[in-house]
């Protein structure tokens, strides 16, 4: 007998075959029909069960949630709605579920309540699907980087540079730094001050010198105390690094990566795709129609992969934003007053969904609302930075060309005030054999919220930190 998935038999031919499967039960009626499931699709497999020749003792043990290991022949189901069932010839009960204290009941529970039992969570369709979305963008990250001959590298996550300069970071250290007397870092296990990484890109870009096209994707953390729906204080990054790449070559590569993932998600995941675009409609129903999404999720997805991105600079999104005569009702919360402004998410979804009606790329931003490493332009004011903003969730990628020039570099460091001492290694490459070159940085719980239509960046992670919340 061949061990089978929930997945494998419900693409299986029933032929009367005898199969083997393991699962947890996700409902049990009438003393016959048991719900199975594994994890391995949002469907179930329909067991049916001979109750007059099955053990009281074994009958009583099954609940939702009980574990079990069946036995017995694939049919053709006679109900509807399924082309498959499992006749069950044996039962053996691989771990009983207290159905009293339980807490996934088959009934609709609130994302909160879910969120304080992250535990479980997952077997709830909605969780197990997001939960294989985020395993198949992963894998189809690796798979174009690796299509595309970049190597994949590892970045500390203990460092000693900021590479974002927002000093939101955690501090890593076996000092007491509750002491009254001034602390001293040289006494510290590492030597020096250092943090839990926010971003692995300058360490990438010592890498890309020498390999030519790299990328890291691992954990990144911000001590921000930001209690929203789209901010986590340990996130998911991709950062890939190019040497000899300009602005337009990553804008490129940006575009592309995006609509290759997207487009094996859908290859790979219809199913969880389809459920999921169905709850965001149902979802929908009960919001107020001025709140409703005006594109369901795979209208999403496929504006995604069908259109080229709109390209526009910073001071063009400028002039359309400061004339735009949005409906009464829905003026910007933070009108576009000056130029050199940061866009608001308002802003940015305005662009996409309201004017261009697809992904936009925002590049050339002012050079005082950008980091210190992004490369100057002719103009003195603006930065070779880009922004791709999406339908429903704003900005999803930022890159930019990396500051070559040694000089130049150093004059930003210090305009900044930045410890030049800190980022002698970085000033380093610029010294021996620079070249233009460029990245970008890709948040994956921003691109699972895209891609699920949850609402909710802590319902795209298995177990969300945030500020006061650090619980399994």
């Amino acid at each position: 007998m061949n061990n089978f998935t929930v997945n494998s038999l419900l693409k299986t031919n029933p032929k009367s075959q005898k199969v083997v499967i393991e699962g947890w039960v996700k409902t049990f009626r009438a003393n016959r029909f048991i719900s199975l499931n594994d994890g391995s699709s949002y469907e179930n497999i329909q067991c049916v069960v001979d109750f007059k020749n099955t053990s009281s003792e074994t009958l009583s043990k099954i609940n939702t949630g009980t574990s079990m290991k069946i036995e017995g022949l694939l049919v053709e189901s006679k109900g509807k709605g399924q082309k498959s069932e499992i006749k069950v010839e044996k039962i053996t009960i691989l771990g009983e579920c207290d159905m009293n204290s339980y807490p996934i009941q088959p009934k609709k529970h609130s994302l909160e309540f879910l969120r304080e039992n992250a535990h479980l969570r997952v077997r709830t369709n909605t969780f197990s699907s997001v939960m294989r979305v985020r395993s198949n963008l992963s894998f189809a990250i690796h798979k174009y980087f690796k299509e595309k001959g970049f190597f994949y590298v590892n970045t500390p996550i203990i460092t000693g540079s900021d590479a974002e300069g927002a000093g939101e970071m955690f501090k890593v250290t076996t000092l007491d730094l509750n002491k009254k007397n001034e602390v001293n870092f040289n006494e510290d296990f590492f030597g020096k001050e250092t943090n839990l990484t926010v971003s692995g890109q300058l360490e990438a870009e010592s890498l890309a010198m020498g390999l030519g096209k790299v990328y890291t994707f691992g954990p990144t953390f911000r001590a921000e105390n930001s209690n929203t729906s789209r901010h986590l204080a340990e996130f998911w990054m991709i950062e890939p690094e190019m040497a000899f790449y300009d602005l337009k070559d990553n804008m490129d590569l940006a575009e592309d990566f995006i609509k290759f993932i997207i487009k094996d998600l859908i290859n790979e995941c219809k199913k969880d795709l389809d459920f999921l675009n169905q709850r965001l409609i149902d979802e929908d129903k009960t919001k107020p129609m001025n709140e409703r999404n005006e594109l369901n999720l795979l209208d999403r997805l496929n504006i995604v992969i069908k259109n080229n991105f709109k390209r526009i600079t910073y001071s063009e999104a400028f002039k359309i934003l400061k004339n735009s005569k949005p409906n009464k009702k829905k003026k910007f919360k933070f009108p576009i007053l000056e130029w050199g402004v940061d866009l608001q998410s308002e802003h940015e979804r305005f662009l996409v969904e309201k004017h261009f009606k697809k992904p936009v790329i925002i590049y050339d931003y002012p050079a005082k609302i950008k980091a210190f490493y992004m490369r100057m332009n002719e103009d003195k004011k603006t930065v070779k930075a880009m922004d791709i903003l999406f339908p429903g969730i704003g900005e999803i990628v930022g890159g930019s060309q990396r500051e070559e020039r040694l000089d130049v570099l150093k004059s930003r460091i210090k305009e900044l005030k930045i410890e030049e001492k800190e980022l002698w290694w970085y000033l380093d490459l610029r010294k021996y054999g620079t070249v233009k070159h460029s990245g970008f940085g890709l948040g994956l719980e921003r691109l699972i919220l895209f891609a699920t239509g949850m609402s909710n960046i802590r319902d795209v992670i298995p177990f969300p930190r945030t500020p006061k919340s650090a619980e399994f």
